[in-house]
């Protein structure tokens, strides 16, 4: 896996669900914030060096549903339901982080 700067941003801003997004780099890293609502965002981080990514969905001040790569724990998901299971997923493109957080917030749409 080698994920680019320019290849997460562009997935991000390109995933059309964001009001606003707010981005803070510094050497290898990414990091920031996609505003769904007032009270539900993305929080995403990305470090090119070491190849971590972290995605987590956020609802109220708590985490709801995540997907994060490390070299620790490898690639895995904080479920919908479920978000302190860390269960083992495939490795995925930034585009199929994308298309799995597009799909949990049409969950919620239908809560």
């Amino acid at each position: 896996m080698n994920i680019s700067a320019q290849a997460f941003l562009e997935a991000i801003t390109e995933a059309g669900c964001f009001q606003q997004i707010q981005v803070h780099t510094e050497g290898p890293i990414l990091k920031g914030h996609g505003y769904i609502s007032e009270k539900l965002f993305v929080r995403f981080y990305m470090n090119q060096r070491t190849q971590t990514v972290a995605f987590a969905l956020i609802r109220n001040e708590e985490r709801i549903w995540g997907i994060d790569h490390d070299h620790r724990r490898k690639w895995h998901q904080h479920p919908l339901g479920s978000p302190d299971i860390h269960q083992t997923v495939e490795p995925l493109s930034i585009i199929e982080i994308i298309q799995e957080l597009l799909g949990v917030l049409a969950r919620l749409q239908t809560e």
